[in-house]
């Protein structure tokens, strides 16, 4: 039994997918149909790219590139900045779940080299500004976070039409983090990042990559082959195919770190979905309501259930896609669930920091519905 509370309250999201499916079962037998419900090439795509993205992520990639950027750092300010803008621009290319399990664990050591007084100033705020900064970074292209993948694969978009799409809002989330991120570095005390110095020069020399040039090498090719079959370039069949071969041959302990809990979750939406959709009573009623306020309605909805869902579940009842990919990316602002990748910080900080959880919370909160109220206007002058 306590196995599976625990279960439950790790994978909540799964839970709520396989209870919805299972439910429309009974109002809509299952049948060949069935079958036509699940988006097979967005599955594959978050396959082949959480398979690249852990490789390079045992390699240790990002942290010696992390490394290197900060054996250069003079100034506090120019920590902060870093620490913020590798979530931002790592996560348009390895998703925001992938760049906070990177960065964020990487800063908590980084800012206990600062010492007790910066790091208790620092740390909350840091950690709250790279999960937005995650949040806000993969929004831009269509491999930054799941949604992204679905509904740009459900969208007709190329990939210039959905960056030309996402860059205001892209823009201004720099904008803001970068300001943000200069005023809480020259804010905090300055000298104190004297001494850590000689400390980030040497955790660089000591850094070492896992792995062979030819792995490196593999997991590039392999990433190209994903963004080519995310421009509708290569078969998903093809490039599926040749990192399940890769991953057989090469490293078959990267099949073990696949989310496929992610997958599921999906497979079950869209199972809901199709049922949903087959009973005209809650299709017209659900459309009715949808209608003209796709951004709004996903907004609000990826509070409640998270962006994930929210996207996988308005797909099936509006023509809009562009709105909802509007929506549900500055959806992932507000609440600590409206983007699950949000809850890969917190539990850091409840882990490293279980004093400051309530505090972490409260400015979470606040920062992220100050983010919002901000897109929100930018999307309303647009």
């Amino acid at each position: 039994m306590k196995t599976i509370k625990e279960f439950v309250k790790k994978e909540v999201v799964l839970v709520v997918a396989a209870v919805l499916a299972v439910l429309s079962m009974f109002v809509v037998t299952p049948d060949k149909e069935y079958v036509e419900y699940v988006d097979f090439r967005t599955l594959a795509i978050l396959f082949c790219l959480m398979a690249v993205m852990a490789g390079l992520q045992q390699m240790g990639v990002f942290r010696e590139i992390a490394e290197r950027m900060l054996s250069k750092v003079h100034k506090l300010w120019q920590l902060v900045l870093i620490l913020v803008m590798l979530c931002f621009f790592f996560s348009m290319l390895i998703t925001n779940d992938v760049a906070l399990i990177t960065f964020v664990p990487f800063s908590f050591i980084i800012l206990e080299l600062l010492g007790e007084e910066v790091q208790k100033k620092l740390l909350i705020p840091v950690i709250v500004m790279q999960t937005i900064a995650a949040n806000l970074g993969s929004m831009f292209t269509p491999i930054g976070n799941p949604q992204n993948i679905y509904l740009h694969g459900i969208s007709g978009m190329g990939i210039g039409e959905f960056l030309m799409l996402m860059l205001p809002y892209t823009a201004a989330s720099f904008v803001l983090l970068l300001g943000y991120s200069l005023f809480l570095g020259i804010r905090t005390e300055k000298k104190a990042l004297e001494a850590p110095m000689q400390s980030f020069e040497r955790m660089s020399e000591r850094t070492n990559l896992q792995g062979s040039v030819w792995d490196l090498i593999r997991y590039l090719i392999l990433f190209v082959l994903s963004l080519l079959t995310v421009a509708g370039m290569i078969p998903y069949l093809i490039t599926l195919s040749i990192a399940v071969l890769s991953m057989l041959i090469f490293d078959r302990k990267l099949f073990a770190k696949i989310d496929y809990a992610l997958l599921i979750t999906f497979v079950g939406f869209f199972v809901f979905i199709g049922n949903m959709g087959r009973i005209p009573a809650f299709r017209d009623f659900l459309q009715s309501m949808i209608e003209g306020n796709e951004v709004l309605t996903s907004v609000v909805s990826s509070q409640v259930i998270s962006n994930v869902p929210a996207a996988l579940l308005l797909s099936g009842f509006t023509e809009d896609v562009r709105a909802l990919i509007v929506g549900t990316n500055l959806g992932g602002l507000g609440t600590l669930i409206a983007s699950m990748a949000s809850l890969i910080s917190y539990k850091y900080v409840a882990k490293e920091n279980k004093c400051g959880k309530g505090a972490y919370f409260a400015y979470f909160t606040v920062a992220n519905v100050l983010f919002l109220v901000v897109l929100a206007g930018v999307h309303i002058v647009l």
